[in-house]
């Protein structure tokens, strides 16, 4: 592989960047300014998928920057969403505020002017602490502004065509009788209750009536009332199926990601985009989406949320970066739990990045370092941080005096001559660690896949290891379990790391067992290899 083949760092964002700005070249259009946009959503708590559609698109945004061209990431919040049901974690009264735009409906919280702004504001300090960088774009203030008004009238004055296409890739007919526009009702303050039935282009109004909808499971009824809502007023908003296209257009997006469930709408405001206003729609990428453990999708409603904030109190910054930037194809389940496999993970990059390594297919080398300076966000540090196995901090903390934890992590880490007090950014993990010790569930280390003799060796070690009368009783009895099954300690230590740390590095194995107990290492180890 020639060094010319690698596009920018060799990652799937400097791949989609490039062939961003192939496609407008061809298109013709200036790519003086390459915008890309995320879609916020404003009606529950925000979770990793959530807060991923912006990291992923701000991802792009570097790599487009790398590409040599200036780009900006538009962050648009769906503030004028109707609230479709009650989220797990919110006050029940919430239910009688159904089908109200959620800018419009008290903050239950009481600490800011709307649910709107208090749900938008922790997901904009998920992306603040992830230092992603964003323009904000309010949606209640885009339709309240006259923003796209322009999009609005073209895509009224088309319904018809759009309603029949609509049904023709999708298999829906409502917007062959209905218009694809929602206005709020002068009546009963709700919006997705209403039907828009005809456009008057001359008095610039929308006719509807108020004849209820079906939201989620449940049909939400209808107070009745008919009337007319102004386009200018900002008084209403487009539906899903062609609201993405009036953003783009307006705001000139060329690059957008989405997730796997959005693929009809996608296609649909494609098409009115294209057809409708004129604008070629912007390039996309597809992303599969984030699931439990039970493989339900992550969702606002059911409450299996993993929140941005829960991560940030365990793990690092970067670690939620690498979850993003690692792939974009494919499911993935995601859990606190999982958080010791991505901070070690990146670690693991890290140490790659600052080696002196190389490997032998250069795409692969560009690849893992641009990976890595991607999810320092373009500013790895100058040197190399000291690199501690997450699930170690973690167990010496769960065994720390109460609220000395730092300090007796530290002492024992010097007794194994892994770190010292002074390495840059340790009490920090140390901290995330302590945290993710006592939060309550805790994963089990994956058993590594070993061979006859290394299990062998593990099962003699273990055994050993109760026999023992000191660490280095227990050190010297690792040694002497590798030599008579014929392998070497670089063999041999790796595979006992794997068993009890879940890395292939670790502490000197004499103190950590003491510490972490002999009859317990000895179990772990011995119902590793049983199998």
């Amino acid at each position: 592989m020639q060094q010319a083949d690698i596009i920018g760092r060799g990652t799937w964002l400097d791949k989609v960047a490039h062939e961003t700005i192939q496609r407008e070249k061809k298109l013709g259009r200036k790519v003086s300014l390459v915008r890309v946009e995320s879609g916020l959503g404003a009606s529950g708590l925000p979770h990793i998928g959530s807060v991923g559609d912006a990291i992923r698109s701000y991802g792009v945004k570097l790599a487009l920057e790398t590409l040599g061209y200036k780009s900006e990431l538009i962050a648009y919040s769906d503030d004028f969403d109707g609230l479709r049901k009650v989220p797990a974690g919110f006050p029940s009264w919430l239910k009688d505020y159904v089908s109200h735009p959620v800018s419009r409906i008290p903050d239950p919280f009481d600490c800011h002017r709307s649910y709107a702004e208090h749900v938008g504001s922790l997901l904009r300090e998920s992306l603040d602490r992830l230092g992603i960088e964003y323009r904000f774009q309010s949606g209640s203030d885009a339709y309240a502004s006259g923003l796209l008004n322009d999009q609005i009238r073209k895509i009224l004055s088309h319904s018809k065509s759009i309603g029949k296409k609509i049904n023709e890739l999708v298999g829906q007919s409502k917007y062959e009788e209905s218009l694809p526009y929602t206005p709020v009702c002068k009546n009963c303050d709700r919006i997705y209750v209403t039907q828009a039935k005809s456009f008057d282009p001359k008095k610039d109004t929308v006719h509807y009536v108020c004849e209820g909808t079906k939201l989620g499971e449940k049909f939400v009824k209808g107070c009745g009332h008919e009337g007319d809502a102004k386009i200018s007023e900002g008084n209403g908003k487009l539906m899903w199926k062609v609201e993405f296209a009036a953003r783009w257009a307006a705001f000139d997006i060329r690059f957008e990601a989405y997730g796997k469930e959005l693929t009809d709408s996608v296609k649909i405001n494609d098409w009115v985009a294209e057809h409708v206003l004129g604008y070629p729609p912007p390039y996309h990428a597809r992303y599969e989406l984030f699931q439990d453990k039970s493989g339900r999708k992550i969702s606002k409603s059911v409450g299996n949320l993993v929140t941005p904030v829960e991560w940030l109190e365990f793990a690092s910054p970067e670690s939620l970066r690498l979850l993003m930037y690692k792939r974009i194809i494919g499911a993935r389940s995601v859990s606190l739990d999982d958080i010791p496999v991505y901070m070690d993970d990146f670690d693991d990059l890290e140490e790659y990045y600052f080696s002196n390594r190389r490997d032998p297919n250069r795409m692969k080398d560009a690849r893992q370092r641009g990976l890595y300076e991607y999810t320092t966000l373009l500013n790895p540090p100058k040197a190399k941080p000291a690199h501690v196995p997450y699930r170690l901090l973690a167990q010496l903390a769960s065994v720390a005096p109460e609220g000395a934890a730092e300090e007796f992590v530290l002492k024992r880490l010097a007794t194994y001559g892994m770190a010292t007090a002074q390495a840059e950014g340790l009490p920090r993990r140390i901290e995330w660690a302590a945290r993710w010790s006592t939060r309550g569930g805790k994963q089990a280390i994956p058993a590594p896949q070993l061979g006859p003799s290394a299990k062998k060796a593990v099962e003699e070690f273990a055994k050993a290891i109760l026999a023992a009368q000191d660490a280095d009783g227990i050190q010297n009895a690792a040694f002497d379990a590798a030599k008579k099954n014929g392998l070497k300690p670089g063999e041999f230590f790796p595979s006992v790391y794997a068993i009890l740390l879940g890395s292939d590095r670790g502490p000197r194995l004499g103190p950590y067992v003491i510490d972490a107990g002999q009859k317990a290492v000895s179990k772990a180890l011995l119902d590793a290899v049983a199998g």
